[in-house]
């Protein structure tokens, strides 16, 4: 997938006005290209949920500009008017959580998104089909979501995320109620996926069994981004 994948530049976020204002986006400036996964951290307040809710279409900025693929989306300015369109088609979502839906079963889970974008059923099947292959879950394609382990339920919610093909993944503390080896097999999974699908990653975290994974992270800090290299070791990272 050519493009640019995510370039954010001077993105702002006020809320309110005058006294009351609160500005917690100050100067937003990120970079990651097609096929890489990076590291965004910061303490709580310092405007990682605003940044994602803004990259993600959710709320609009106040000032900047962002490119996500090869399409500009805001210019001081949503440059799009379908903004539901945007985040189906555009933007994948990995949450902590994998919020399945409990009376479909894993297949139609992962295929429900294309179908609403038009797809026909047996294409929007055979998509979701072969990503959850590629992420060997291929066995419970039938199986209903509460018949699932934590770590099946994270990679069924990885394939819905892919299934659009966006040029945009943003997980949110994906990593957060998994054990130490089903976080860094999360991980294992989204570089492979991000590689083979050159999706741009951002993977907003706090647990530490998966920063040394990055090779580059950004620090969001008062309403700020600074661009630092990880440490990005070697580690073996479990199947």
């Amino acid at each position: 997938m050519a493009g640019k994948g995510i370039l954010i530049e001077g993105l702002r976020k006020r809320y309110g006005q005058g006294d009351t204002a609160v500005d917690a986006l100050k100067d937003v400036n990120m970079a990651v290209a097609p096929g890489e996964v990076v590291g965004l951290i910061g303490p709580s307040g310092s405007g990682k949920s605003t940044l994602l809710k803004c990259l993600g279409a959710v709320i609009e900025p106040s000032a900047g500009r962002m490119t996500l693929g090869d399409e500009v989306i805001y210019d001081n300015g949503w440059k799009t008017r379908d903004l539901r369109a945007l985040r189906r088609d555009r933007i994948g979502f990995v949450f902590q959580a994998p919020y399945l839906i409990p009376f479909l079963d894993v297949t139609d889970n992962v295929a429900l998104l294309p179908m609403l974008a038009g797809v026909p059923n047996k294409e929007a099947r055979q998509r979701a089909l072969e990503l959850l292959q590629a992420l060997d879950v291929q066995h419970r394609a039938r199986a209903m979501p509460s018949l699932l382990s934590g770590g099946e339920q994270q990679r069924v919610a990885i394939a819905r995320g892919l299934v659009n093909r966006p040029p945009v993944i943003l997980a949110d503390e994906p990593t957060a109620p998994l054990d130490s080896e089903r976080a860094l097999a999360v991980i294992r999974i989204l570089n492979d996926m991000a590689r083979r699908f050159e999706t741009a990653i951002i993977v907003v975290t706090h647990d530490e069994k998966i920063i040394p994974t990055f090779r580059r992270i950004y620090h969001i800090r008062d309403g700020v981004t600074h661009d630092e290299a990880g440490e990005g070791r070697d580690i073996e990272l479990p199947a």
